[in-house]
């Protein structure tokens, strides 16, 4: 075989074999191989974001959230502040609501009553009770007080001779001086006690229109408070509704809980020093008692207050023995409360550690005086159930999920223009589809009357 046909059937075989190639997904492994092994590096040191260290990224990213909820609350408390005449009524609102809801429930289950009658007649019954218990501590206090008053005035008298026989030697010119200072200060701030007094006016307006505030809520929550709730759940996503719902009765469980319990605590503290005060002051134990059942609504803090009051009444009128006595009252029925009824009562529905339920309190205080620390606990109490759950801890598993609501109802036309619509159709022999009312009838799956004066939507 000459070399000619060799070198032509071997530049044919060369030909016809194809040279190896790398696949597309090996070639991009490759290259994607390559590019992370020199991202971030530089001279096969880190630099830029690679050059930080985990934890610090991790702390960063942290940061800039917690930033920025606290720039969230931040600014919720500051509008929150702005409308106070308008958001602390609806706050007492709902506590009244979770607490007249019972009573509304018994009067329709037992008496037969309507849901608006029983309504308001659960919310008169409760204005009932409360004109009474004032009424009857008023008068209580104005035939007990002038007896206190002499007391007090000989208990007065006492001291100041104490000042100048006692361990300090204070003279009469001296003590007279001090009085003078005391009522020339008094002289000099009299424009300070006029705008106080001005102020404390324009509170009391503030006060009466947040009580009518609070009665017409309260009123509307227990007639059509589930319809409020879905309109305020119909705000948000469609997806994120039904866990809403179900966060929100847990939620509500949770307040009505420690409504219910903190009423139970504040009856066992008022009745416990009441009574030790009637050993003492008979004619001042009930306004004691009452005094003590309202403060109790503030934990901790509201206790030992009106305690403290109970204890220098009992020692303007019957001296040191009886308030030391009277203290010990105080204390152990305190105690009974704060180991035994708290616990048991408050239990799995208001899980808050006592050093959180204080840290609490003082912080509304800090916020928002008083009606802070009146709704500090309450309100942390609510926000742990929630976040709880929706974290996928369910504090009230027993509550299930079957419970809905129906956020948006099919929308309804007034009789009078179902019927001007119906007979402008019959007088112009308008199709029936074409009219809100007709579209609202040719619902999805059903076939719409075939006829001259009838339209299948076909041809629209």
């Amino acid at each position: 075989m000459s070399a000619a046909p060799r070198k032509r059937r071997a530049a044919q075989a060369q030909a016809g074999t194809p040279r190896p190639t790398a696949s597309p997904a090996t070639a991009g492994a490759v290259a994607s191989s390559t590019a992370s092994a020199g991202k971030g590096t530089r001279g096969g040191k880190p630099f830029g974001a690679d050059a930080v260290p985990p934890s610090i990224q991790t702390a960063a990213a942290w940061s800039w959230r917690l930033l920025l909820i606290g720039a969230l609350v931040t600014a919720s408390l500051y509008v929150t502040g702005l409308f106070k005449v308008i958001v602390v009524p609806v706050a007492i609102a709902l506590l009244l609501t979770v607490l007249l809801t019972p009573v509304r429930g018994f009067l329709q289950r037992h008496l037969r009553f309507s849901r608006g009658l029983a309504s308001i007649s659960a919310l008169l019954g409760m204005l009932v009770v409360v004109a009474g218990l004032v009424t009857v501590a008023g008068s209580t206090i104005v035939s007990g007080i002038a007896e206190l008053k002499d007391k007090a005035i000989d208990g007065f008298n006492e001291f100041m001779s104490w000042l100048e026989s006692g361990p300090f030697g204070l003279g009469v010119e001296q003590i007279n001086g001090y009085l003078k200072e005391l009522e020339g200060f008094i002289a000099s701030s009299q424009d300070s006690i006029v705008s106080g007094a001005l102020g404390a006016a324009t509170t009391v307006g503030h006060v009466a229109a947040g009580a009518v505030i609070a009665l017409f809520c309260t009123f509307f929550f227990l007639l059509d408070g589930r319809t409020i709730w879905s309109w305020c759940v119909g705000l948000f996503p469609a997806r994120s509704r039904d866990t809403i719902h179900q966060a929100g009765r847990r939620g509500i469980v949770t307040l009505s809980a420690y409504a219910r319990t903190q009423i139970l605590v504040a009856l066992v503290d008022a009745v416990g020093i009441g009574v030790g005060a009637a050993f003492f002051v008979p004619s001042l134990a009930l306004p004691l008692g009452i005094l003590v059942f309202v403060g109790s609504f503030i934990p901790i803090v509201g206790a030992v207050v009106t305690g403290a009051v109970a204890v220098l009444v009992v020692l303007v009128a019957n001296g040191w023995v009886a308030a030391l006595i009277m203290l010990g009252i105080v204390l152990a029925v305190q105690q009974i409360e704060s180991h035994a009824l708290q616990p048991f009562l408050m239990g799995h529905a208001v899980s808050l550690h006592p050093v959180a339920v204080l840290l609490v309190v003082a912080a509304g205080g800090f916020a928002a005086g008083i009606v802070g620390a009146l709704f500090a606990v309450p309100l942390a109490a609510l926000i742990n159930t929630v976040v709880l759950y929706f974290n996928g801890h369910d504090k009230f598993p027993d509550l299930g999920t079957d419970d809905t609501l129906v956020i948006r109802g099919e929308p309804v036309l007034p009789v009078m223009i179902r019927r001007a619509e119906a007979d402008l159709a019959d007088d112009e022999m308008v199709p029936a589809s074409s009219t809100p009312a007709g579209r609202r009838r040719a619902r999805p799956g059903r076939a719409a009357p075939s006829g001259p004066g009838t339209s299948t939507g076909e041809d629209a």
